[in-house]
């Protein structure tokens, strides 16, 4: 596929002020939150999460994009902005809400063109459509792929191990949780169209596959079904 090289839009000063914007609405969010609400308990819904989880996908959606040829200060703009409504909003309505912030801001810092602006809100506001990919703008898939693509791999299996853990779920087996991990990586996979996108599920994958059977053979040798004389 060729790679059309466009001008850029944003600078890296300003993307810079758009991800401390997004930290602070974030925060903001949080500090809103009544009292015994669910961020106050659950760290998978704090601002540092979920600041972390967005800049995981800003990288993976603008790796995606170069390659694939799509606008990469849309795309880059778009996943920066797409779970800032997170915390605030109903898990349906957080895209629409996070596409009406998303216009706010740039609509009342810096000069951006119009067009620019409706490409990265509709991105935003279409970041957790669930059907064809081929539906949407490159640069929306872009968004979509990496945001799916976030939840695999090691980081997604080191993620659901903490949550094990911090759950307290005791009646799931470790390797049980790296199964559910993986399950979920090959539906994620699965959803994925571009050439990038597909190869860097891959690999992810096939990390999640070897922590597995390593963690497997482990757990056998523990409990006294696989013994090496050690």
């Amino acid at each position: 596929m060729g790679v059309e090289i466009k001008e850029t839009q944003v600078s890296d000063a300003e993307f810079e002020e758009m991800k401390q914007f997004v930290f602070e609405y974030l925060a903001a969010s949080v500090e809103k939150e009544s009292e015994g609400g669910r961020m106050r308990w659950y760290p998978w819904h704090s601002a540092e999460y979920r600041h972390n989880h967005i800049l995981n996908v800003v990288g993976l959606a603008e790796r995606i994009a170069r390659k694939e040829g799509a606008d990469v200060d849309v795309t880059r703009v778009a996943a920066l902005f797409h779970d800032v409504a997170k915390l605030e909003a109903d898990q349906e309505l957080h895209a629409e809400a996070g596409a009406r912030v998303a216009r706010e801001y740039l609509q009342s810092r810096g000069e951006f063109p119009e067009s620019f602006v409706s490409q990265v809100c509709r991105a935003v506001e279409q970041h957790s459509y669930q059907g064809d990919l081929e539906d949407v703008s490159l640069e929306t898939q872009c968004l979509i792929e990496a945001d799916l693509l976030d939840k695999i791999g090691a980081n997604g299996t080191a993620l659901m191990l903490l949550r094990m853990g911090y759950e307290a779920r005791t009646h799931m087996e470790s390797d049980q949780m790296v199964d559910r991990v993986l399950d979920r990586g090959l539906k994620a996979a699965s959803r994925v169209e571009s050439d990038t996108a597909e190869s860097i599920a891959h690999q992810r994958l096939k990390r999640v596959r070897w922590f597995r059977e390593w963690l497997e053979e482990e757990i056998a040798a523990m409990d006294g079904r696989e013994t090496d004389g050690t």
